[in-house]
């Protein structure tokens, strides 16, 4: 499978996700706008299918709907950043970059999360005030991290009783 085909799949699963494709017009359509995307940016180069897919692989692993939610927001920002370096005047690159968009905004819980996540890796937890501050927090994030494994094996547990009728 080439890049352009994975492409087109990881769209079209961000899509249909969040209930973009309420009928296979659309999605036809956006078939044809990525085929000239496709064109634009010379994407049957044989260097295009070296090192496996980009996106694919990466959506295996996020298997919860709110999970899903953080790594299709990152991915659909990524495609918003690669477009952005496009000719806009072309109607199939405004066509996929509106999609994108609209996306993008009904994805704003998964990017604000990111975010979280960012900002705790770019914690400086060298400084002595950070440091005093998490140890104050620390007792409270342990009761959150209890409360969350139990109520995740609870379910589990309440799940093997169900009738498996």
């Amino acid at each position: 499978m080439t890049f352009q085909t994975y492409s087109f799949f990881v769209l079209s699963i961000v899509m249909i996700y969040f209930g973009r494709f309420g009928n296979s017009l659309i999605l036809a359509q956006l078939q044809n706008d990525i085929d000239q995307l496709k064109a634009d940016f010379n994407s049957s180069h044989s260097d295009v299918a070296d090192g496996g897919p980009i996106f694919i692989e990466k959506l295996v692993n996020w298997t919860e709907r709110n999970e899903r939610r953080i790594i299709l927001s990152q991915i659909v920002s990524v495609y918003l950043k690669m477009l952005e370096n496009t000719d806009k005047s072309k109607p199939h690159v405004r066509h996929i970059s509106e999609e994108l968009y609209t996306l993008k905004n009904s994805l704003r819980d998964g990017s604000k999360k990111v975010e979280d996540i960012m900002y705790l890796e770019k914690l400086q937890i060298s400084d002595m005030k950070i440091q005093r501050k998490a140890v104050n927090e620390l007792l409270n994030v342990l009761r959150k991290l209890v409360e969350t494994s139990t109520s995740s094996k609870r379910k589990r547990s309440q799940s093997q009783w169900r009738c498996k009728c």
